[in-house]
């Protein structure tokens, strides 16, 4: 992994921004491209900004080169509006982004999906998570890992107040040993770990980490 070049797709979420801090520092890491709406606080010699506009990705495929891609593109159907706008960022926009990334020669992929993903799931988001995971799954990466966390603990000005919420009902059945595969997991230790896989699990094609392996 010496000298690689990391892209980072939703660098400015939760999970993005714990992802670009540990690259940043990560001396395999040589270069640091984010792709953003708009340019962040952050700078870094190692970091390049490219501020596009999602609705003509096919613009910027000449910028998607490097050697891997971390996706941890994603809303809330409160802050989308309506499912479709929640689908057009959490599918359409990283599942286009993903084709480009492996047609210029990315080797690996790296997803931020979802605990509960599956395409067959009744319920609209693990449906739309599940959906995206098995369309990446077909695209020419030389390997792709597919993280489906827990709850996540988030920076504090990012938690939701149903994050915060769940994230109280679970640390009291956590601690009567109940769901302790669906503890909540901080982003902080999710990068760690994805950062993790892509130097150390050399497994050709597709790896899903469900709560269990992430923890293990």
């Amino acid at each position: 992994m010496k000298n690689s070049h990391a892209l980072v797709l939703g660098a400015t979420g939760a999970s993005g921004q714990e992802l670009v801090k540990q690259l940043l520092s990560d001396d395999d890491f040589s270069h640091v491209s984010i792709f953003v709406r708009k340019k962040p606080a952050i700078q870094h010699k190692k970091l390049i900004v490219h501020e596009i506009d999602f609705s003509r990705l096919s613009d910027y495929k000449g910028a998607i080169v490097g050697g891997v891609l971390f996706s941890a593109l994603g809303t809330t159907l409160k802050d989308a509006g309506n499912k479709a706008q929640q689908y057009l960022v959490d599918y359409a926009y990283q599942l286009e982004f993903a084709k480009m990334a492996s047609e210029n020669g990315v080797s690996h992929y790296s997803l931020v999906s979802s605990a509960g993903s599956n395409k067959n799931a009744p319920f609209f988001y693990p449906k739309m998570k599940g959906a995206l995971e098995e369309e990446v799954k077909k695209l020419r990466f030389e390997r792709i890992h597919i993280f489906q966390p827990p709850l996540l603990i988030r920076q504090p000005d990012l938690m939701r107040s149903g994050e915060k919420r769940a994230l109280k009902i679970l640390n009291v059945l956590n601690r009567f040993g109940l769901l302790n595969s669906q503890r909540p997991l901080s982003v902080s230790d999710l990068a760690e770990k994805m950062v993790d896989a892509v130097k150390t699990d050399k497994t050709v094609g597709a790896k899903v980490y469900k709560p269990k392996d992430i923890f293990s």
